[in-house]
C-alpha cells in the first residue's frame, strides 16, 4: 500500500504577509490617486486656465479635480464637496466650458471596499498572529508528547549493506556470532530442539576492533532489520524519561521482529547500580531497570535479539550479565598478525597499491594495531600519495604512515642546536644499543633525532611476533632499555637533562606492576591494591588502601631495588660497548636516522654504503 504523502504548507507568517501585500495591491489599484501629479494648483488657477482655453481634459473624483493642458502637462485642486464642475466655472465662457473634455468618476463603491479594507487588516494581523502562537504552542507540546520516544535509528538493509566478509581478523566472533544469524534466519530449527532464542550478545573488547562493524554484519548476513542507538541517548534529566524510551524502543523492535537492537557503549546506562550518588531513584538506574524488564519479558516465539558493545565490562551491572538476558560474552580482542593481515587486505580492496607493498611485512609493523587503526595507517599513506601525485601507494607510503600514527608527525619547524642533537644523538643510541644487547627486549626498527611528535627523537621497537605474557627477566631487560637513555647521559656529560622524564616514568610504573601486580618482588606472590580500574564518583569515595602502611614502605623499597638494578644493567651494558655505541651515537648524528639494516651493520663495524642518486 503506497504510504500518502502530506504536503507542508506555508507558514502561518507567510501567509500573513501574502495577504497584507494583496490588500496593498487592491488599495492601489481601488485609489488611483495615489499617483502625485507634477503640480497642485489652486482653484482660481483651475478656471483661469479654462479660460484661456489651455484645458482640453478634466477628471472629477470627488473634491479632486485633475485636468490636462494642450501640452500635456497635468495639474490638480480641490474643490468644495457637493459642488459640481459647471459650479466652479461659472462666469466662464460658454464656449470654453463646451469644448472640454469633462470625465466624472464614481468613488462610493470605491470607499466602501476601502474602508471595509482597512477594518478588516488588523483583524487579520491579531488573528494571524494567535494563529502562529498556538500553533507554536501544539509543536512544543508535540515535542513534550514525543520526548520518551525512542531514538532508535532503522538502517536501510539494502543500502551499505554489510556482511561478514567485510570483517576480518576476528574470527572466533565471527564464529559465535554465525550461530545468532542462524537463528534468525531459521528459528523453527532451534525451538524444534527446545533451544531457546539467545535474548543477547554482549561485545566487548577494545575501542576501535569492530564491535559495532560486527553487530552490523550480522544484521546484514541474517537480512533483518537494524536498530541502533547509544547508552547515552536513553539517560536525560528527567526522571523517567530513559525508562519510557526503553519501553518504544523494545516496542518497535518487537513489531519488526525478526530484528536486531544494537546499543552502543552499553556502559553508560548499565554500570553497577548503587554506586552513584543518586541511590535507587537515579535516573540511570531507573533506565537500567526497565532494560532488565524488557529483556526478560521477551516472548519465546518473538524473534529479537539484542546486541550490545562495551570496552568497560568491569563496571557493568551483573544482573545485566546473568543467563537469560545477555547470554553470549563476545570477546572481540585486538587482532594477531594473521588478523592484521586480513584487515589490512579488507580495507586495501578500493586503494591501488604498488608492486613492492607487502601486507604482510606491514602487519608485522604494526603489533597492538586495532582494525580502526589499520583502516586509518592505509588512509593516511593514501592521503600521502595524493599529496605527492603519484597514481599507487607504495611501501615508503606505508611505512611513513607507520611512523605518522605511531609517533606523531615530523616537526621540521622545530630547530635544534648543535649541542641538543648531540646530547639527543647519544640518548637515542643508548636506548638501541643495549636494546639490542640484551635479549629479553624487541628488535630495533629505526632510530632518529628528528623530533616527532612530543619526542626530539624516537628509538623504535618492533616485535618480531605477538606477545602475550612477559617473563621477570624481559621486564627487567626492557627497563633497563628504557633507562639507557638516561644512563648514556651520565656516562657521556656526568650529568642527566629533562629528556628521560617520560621514561623515568615508565621504568617506575613497570616496576610497581612487577612488586603489586605480577608477584615477582620478595613480597611474594600477593595483589596489592585496587586493580580495577573503575573510576566513577561513588567507587571513589568507597576506595580503601587493602594493605598497611609498613606494607606501603616495603613496595616503595622493592620498586626502588628494581628500578636501580636496572640502571645498573644499562650502565654496565654501556660500558661494555662503549666503542660501538660512541660510533653509532657519531653516525646517528651525521644521518639523523638510521633504519634497522643499516644499524645491523654499523653495530657489526661494517661501513655504510652510500645511496646512488
Amino acid at each position: 500500500m503506497a504510504k500518502s504523502i502530506k504536503k507542508k504548507g506555508p507558514s502561518p507568517l507567510i501567509s500573513i504577509l501574502i495577504v497584507a501585500l494583496l490588500v496593498s495591491a487592491i488599495y492601489s489599484i481601488w485609489n488611483p490617486s495615489s499617483k502625485t501629479p507634477s503640480e497642485k494648483v489652486n482653484i482660481n488657477q483651475f478656471v483661469a486656465d479654462v479660460e484661456s482655453g489651455e484645458v482640453i481634459e478634466v477628471k472629477v473624483e470627488d473634491t479632486r479635480i485633475t485636468y490636462t493642458l494642450s501640452n500635456e502637462t497635468e495639474k490638480y485642486t480641490y474643490k468644495e464637496r457637493g459642488q459640481t464642475v459647471n459650479e466652479v466655472l461659472e462666469g466662464t465662457p460658454e464656449v470654453r466650458v463646451k469644448q472640454l473634455e469633462i470625465e466624472v468618476v464614481d468613488t462610493s463603491g470605491k470607499d466602501v471596499w476601502l474602508n471595509i479594507g482597512l477594518a478588516i487588516v488588523p483583524f487579520m494581523l491579531i488573528i494571524g498572529f494567535l494563529y502562529f502562537m498556538m500553533r507554536g504552542a501544539a509543536g512544543a507540546n508535540n515535542q513534550a508528547m514525543s520526548f520518551g520516544k525512542s531514538g532508535a535509528r532503522l538502517h536501510d538493509k539494502e543500502k551499505g549493506k554489510t556482511s561478514f566478509k567485510d570483517v576480518a581478523g576476528v574470527a572466533e566472533a565471527k564464529e559465535e556470532l554465525e550461530e545468532v544469524v542462524d537463528f534468525l534466519k531459521h528459528p523453527s530449527k532451534y525451538r524444534a530442539m527446545g533451544a531457546k532464542i539467545p535474548r543477547g550478545a554482549m561485545l566487548i573488547g577494545a575501542p576501535g576492533t569492530g564491535k559495532t562493524l560486527l553487530a552490523r554484519a550480522v544484521a546484514g548476513e541474517a537480512n533483518v532489520p537494524f536498530f541502533t542507538i547509544s547508552g547515552s541517548e536513553f539517560v536525560e534529566m528527567f526522571v523517567g524519561v530513559g525508562a519510557s524510551r526503553v519501553r518504544d524502543t523494545f516496542k518497535k523492535a518487537k513489531r519488526n521482529a525478526p530484528c536486531i537492537i544494537f546499543i552502543d557503549e552499553i556502559d553508560a546506562v548499565g554500570r553497577k547500580r548503587g554506586a552513584g550518588l543518586g541511590g535507587g531513584h537515579d535516573e540511570r538506574e531507573q533506565t537500567l531497570n526497565q532494560i532488565l524488564t524488557e529483556m526478560d519479558g521477551f516472548e519465546n516465539e518473538t524473534s529479537v535479539i539484542v546486541m550490545a558493545a562495551t570496552n568497560r565490562p568491569d563496571v557493568l551491572d551483573p544482573a545485566l550479565l546473568r543467563p537469560g538476558r545477555f547470554d553470549r560474552r563476545i570477546v572481540v580482542d585486538k587482532p594477531s598478525m594473521q588478523g592484521r593481515e586480513e584487515i589490512l587486505e579488507v580495507h586495501a580492496r578500493n586503494k591501488p597499491m604498488a608492486k613492492n607493498v607487502d601486507l604482510k611485512l606491514v602487519a608485522g609493523r604494526t603489533p597492538g594495531f586495532t582494525g580502526a587503526d589499520l583502516e586509518n595507517l592505509l588512509n593516511e599513506a593514501a592521503i600521502r600519495a595524493a599529496k605527492y601525485g603519484q597514481k599507487e601507494i607504495t611501501a615508503n607510503d606505508i611505512s611513513e604512515a607507520i611512523e605518522k600514527v605511531s609517533l606523531g608527525p615530523e616537526r621540521k619547524s622545530h630547530i635544534m642546536s648543535d649541542e641538543e642533537k648531540k646530547l639527543t644523538a647519544y640518548h637515542e643510541m643508548g636506548h638501541a644499543v643495549v636494546g639490542h644487547a640484551l635479549a629479553g627486549c624487541n628488535p630495533v626498527q629505526k632510530v632518529t633525532i628528528i623530533p616527532r611528535g612530543m619526542a626530539l627523537g624516537v628509538t623504535w621497537y618492533t616485535p618480531e611476533k605477538d606477545e602475550y605474557s612477559l617473563s621477570k627477566e624481559k621486564f627487567q631487560h626492557r627497563m633497563a632499555a628504557a633507562l639507557d637513555g638516561y644512563a648514556a647521559e651520565e656516562i657521556i656529560y656526568g650529568q642527566v637533562s629533562t629528556g628521560p622524564a617520560s621514561d623515568l616514568q615508565k621504568v617506575t610504573q613497570m616496576a610497581r606492576d612487577m612488586v603489586t601486580r605480577y608477584g615477582m618482588s620478595k613480597i611474594g606472590p600477593i595483589s596489592l591494591g585496587d586493580q580495577n580500574d573503575e573510576v566513577f564518583l561513588g567507587k571513589d569515595f568507597g576506595h580503601v588502601k587493602n594493605y598497611s602502611e609498613e606494607q606501603a614502605a616495603l613496595i616503595d623499597k622493592e620498586v626502588k631495588h628494581f628500578v636501580e638494578s636496572a640502571h645498573k644493567l644499562a650502565k654496565d651494558t654501556l660500558k661494555k660497548h662503549d666503542k660501538t655505541f660512541k660510533r653509532l651515537s657519531k653516525a646517528l648524528l651525521k644521518k639523523e636516522s638510521i633504519d634497522r639494516k643499516e644499524f645491523l651493520e654499523l653495530f657489526e663495524g661494517k661501513k655504510l654504503k652510500k645511496k646512488s642518486a
